[in-house]
C-alpha cells in the first residue's frame, strides 16, 4: 500500500511538472454524509472552471488537506486512480484544445469529463470538404455569429449552400474528391483560375476562397488533419471597381422624365425619395405616413432598419417636401420595384456603359461584364447614390448616421472612395477656409441675404 501511494505522488508530481501553467485540484463541497466530488482547472488567471465529476465518496474517506480521497476503502481507492487519469487526460486536452486557439469552457470541461467516463463519444468527422460545408450548414442554428449571437444568418447559410455547389462543380470538372488536406496554395490557385473561367467576379471568386478557409480551420477544430500550407491559403480582399448609383445628371435626367404609366410614375417618385434618404430598398418601401414625427420644430422622417436594428431619424428637405406633397407613394412589393426601376431607368436614357453583373439564365448566376447602366440598377443601389452625392459636402459622420454604416472606412468601401479622396475634401477645406478669411463683414452679409 506505502508503494502505490508513493506511486501515485509521483504520477501526480509528473503531471505537474508538464503542466506547470494549468491546474486541476478536486473538492469535498457537499454537506452531506455522501456527496459528489468537484472539479476545479485553473490556467493562469485567464481560466478558472468548475465541474461536478458526478463521482460520489463519502465524507469520511476524503483527505481535505490534499484534496484527494483516502485509500480507506475499496471505493476510495477506485475513486482516486480515477481522478489521476481524469487529471492527466483533461490536462492532455487542454495543452492541444487552448494551443489551437479553441475556446475552453465549462461546457468544454464538462464533455472531458462525460468522455473519460464514457459518457460521451467523440464525433467521426469526415475529412471531405463537401461533408464539412454540409455539417456547417446543418449545424448553423447553433453555431455563434458574427455578432456574438447564436445561429448564422439566413444569407450566410445561403451563402455556404452556394460554396457547395460551387466545390460539387469543380470536384466534377477535375474528377476528384476535394478533402480538407487538399487545401493548400496549389488548390488556392486552381480554385482561383476555375471561378474565373467561369467568370465569376474577382471579389466573389477571393471570397469564396475564404469561406473554404473557415470551413477547413472548423474541421481542423475537431481533428481533421489540415495542410501545413492553410494559414497561407487567403482571399484577397479585391477592391469593387463596379460602383453603381446614379449621379445628380442621371437624377434630374429621371425628374425630366414623364411617364403616362402610373405604376412607371410610382416607382419614379420611390426611387427619387430613396436618393434623398439613403435606405435599404425594404426600409425604404415600407415607410409611410406613421414613420413622419415633428420634434423641436423639426419635420423628421423616423425608421428602424431591418438590418442592424437601428434607428435613423431624418429630416426633411424642401426637395423631399415638394415629392411628398401629396403623401407617400402607393405600396409596392421590393420585386416589382427592382423591374420599374430599370423601366424608369431606360426611358430616361441613363445608358452610360458600366462594370457590373447581371444575372443570367442560361449559367443561372451573375455574369461580370460592361452594360448600360439601367440595366444594372437595383434599389439597393439608392443608398449608395445618397452616400456617393453628398460624400464631402455633407460631413461623412451625417452621411453614416443616415445610412447606417457603422465606420468610416466601411462607408468608403461602399461608395468607392480611397485615400485621394481624403486629400481632395482637405484641399477643398484650406479653400474654403482661405475664402472666408479673405471675406470682410459686408461680403458675409451679402452672403447671408442670398442664403
Amino acid at each position: 500500500m506505502q508503494n502505490c501511494a508513493t506511486t501515485v505522488q509521483l504520477f501526480i508530481q509528473s503531471i505537474s511538472n508538464t503542466y506547470i501553467m494549468s491546474r486541476i485540484k478536486y473538492y469535498y463541497r457537499s454537506k452531506k454524509n455522501l456527496g459528489p466530488i468537484t472539479l476545479r482547472l485553473s490556467h493562469k488567471d485567464e481560466i478558472d472552471l468548475f465541474a461536478n465529476t458526478q463521482l460520489l465518496i463519502e465524507k469520511s474517506s476524503w483527505n481535505f488537506n490534499k484534496g484527494i480521497p483516502k485509500t480507506n476503502t475499496a471505493n476510495s481507492k477506485k475513486s482516486k486512480t480515477d481522478l489521476v487519469n481524469l487529471e492527466k487526460a483533461i490536462l492532455d486536452s487542454f495543452n492541444s484544445d487552448y494551443n489551437s486557439g479553441e475556446e475552453i469552457t465549462k461546457d468544454w470541461l464538462n464533455f472531458q469529463i462525460d468522455l473519460f467516463f464514457n459518457r460521451a463519444t467523440i464525433e467521426e468527422f469526415s475529412n471531405k470538404l463537401l461533408d464539412n460545408i454540409q455539417r456547417i450548414i446543418d449545424t448553423a442554428p447553433t453555431r455563434k455569429n458574427g455578432k456574438g449571437g447564436i445561429g448564422l444568418s439566413k444569407s450566410r447559410v445561403n451563402g455556404y449552400a452556394n460554396l457547395k455547389k460551387i466545390v460539387e462543380q469543380y470536384q466534377k470538372e477535375k474528377k476528384k474528391t476535394i478533402l480538407i488536406k487538399d487545401v493548400d496554395l496549389i488548390f488556392s490557385q486552381s480554385f482561383i483560375a476555375f471561378m474565373q473561367k467561369h467568370k465569376y467576379s474577382n471579389s466573389y471568386s477571393q471570397k469564396k476562397l475564404s469561406d473554404i478557409k473557415s470551413v477547413c480551420l472548423d474541421a481542423q477544430i475537431n481533428g481533421v488533419e489540415t495542410s501545413l500550407q492553410l494559414p497561407k491559403v487567403t482571399g484577397i480582399k479585391v477592391k469593387n471597381n463596379s460602383i453603381v448609383y446614379l449621379t445628380e445628371d442621371d437624377l434630374q435626367k429621371i425628374i425630366d422624365t414623364n411617364f403616362e404609366s402610373d405604376a412607371l410614375q410610382n416607382a419614379k417618385r420611390w426611387l427619387l425619395l430613396g436618393s434623398m434618404i439613403g435606405q435599404r430598398g425594404n426600409d425604404l418601401l415600407r415607410l409611410n405616413e406613421n414613420n413622419i414625427v415633428h420634434r423641436n420644430g423639426l419635420k423628421l422622417i423616423e425608421l428602424i432598419q431591418q438590418k442592424g436594428n437601428k434607428n435613423v431619424v431624418i429630416p426633411f428637405s424642401p426637395k423631399m417636401e415638394d415629392l411628398l406633397n401629396d403623401g407617400f407613394p402607393h405600396k409596392i412589393s421590393i420585386q416589382r420595384f427592382n423591374d420599374y426601376l430599370k423601366e424608369v431607368c431606360k426611358a430616361a436614357e441613363i445608358n452610360e456603359l458600366t462594370e457590373g453583373s447581371l444575372y443570367d439564365k442560361d449559367v443561372k448566376r451573375k455574369v461580370s461584364g460592361t452594360y448600360e447602366k439601367w440595366e444594372l440598377i437595383s434599389s439597393h443601389d439608392l443608398r449608395r447614390t445618397y452616400a456617393s452625392n453628398n460624400y464631402g459636402k455633407m460631413p461623412t459622420p451625417l452621411i453614416m448616421s443616415i445610412t447606417g454604416h457603422s465606420t468610416e472606412k466601411t462607408l468608403l468601401t461602399y461608395i468607392g472612395k480611397t485615400a485621394d479622396n481624403y486629400a481632395q475634401q482637405i484641399a477643398d477645406f484650406y479653400t474654403k477656409q482661405t475664402l472666408l478669411k479673405n471675406k470682410t463683414p459686408e461680403d458675409l452679409t451679402d452672403d447671408l441675404k442670398i442664403i
